[in-house]
């Protein structure tokens, strides 16, 4: 049997546990190479060991922040409807550069985003009990969903009036 001394936290221990770290987390989602970054930081990981870490998963393909926000522009405008202003947000929050961000809704053009807005109005009224005089009060609600979603008013406030409008002359028929 041979003896096995116990693992010194040397700094190549202290890089192999960043990696484990940052290995693990990387299994639950992708994330941005900030992210990962604030995470080594509040658990204490010296800045050149965690740099040492994130360049390598870089290197190896794990850490790429302009893949991450491809694929985190796809999946929230497709599940939750997201709109440019909202998306461009959430990638800041998320620490990625704006030459990225810019890069990743580059695809979104004015129109895709208005048939995206009046999907979303669509689904949203076909659930609504539409009652006279209720139109401003709905209006509101369906205008205020799109805000929180990142549409503009402008382009909220038209796409409502007309969704609302057509939907009004599908009922009375």
């Amino acid at each position: 049997m041979t003896y096995c001394p116990p693992q010194s936290t040397s700094e190549v221990s202290r890089e192999e546990q960043a990696r484990a770290l940052c290995l693990r987390l990387l299994t639950a989602r992708a994330r941005t190479r900030s992210e990962l970054e604030g995470q080594l930081t509040k658990r204490g990981y010296p800045d050149d060991v965690s740099a040492k870490v994130l360049d390598r998963l870089a290197h190896v393909g794990l850490v790429d922040d302009a893949d991450f926000a491809e694929q985190w522009v796809r999946s929230r405008r497709i599940n939750a409807g997201k709109g440019k202003r909202a998306l461009a947000a959430e990638l800041r929050n998320k620490g990625v550069d704006n030459e990225v961000i810019t890069a990743a809704l580059a695809d979104i053009d004015a129109g895709a985003e208005r048939q995206r807005a009046e999907q979303l109005v669509r689904d949203k009224l076909r659930r609504e009990k539409l009652q006279d005089g209720d139109d401003t009060k709905v209006a509101r609600r369906l205008v205020g969903m799109l805000a929180r979603r990142g549409y503009h008013q402008s382009m909220a406030l038209d796409v409502v009036s007309v969704e609302l409008a057509s939907e009004r002359a599908r009922r009375s028929v």
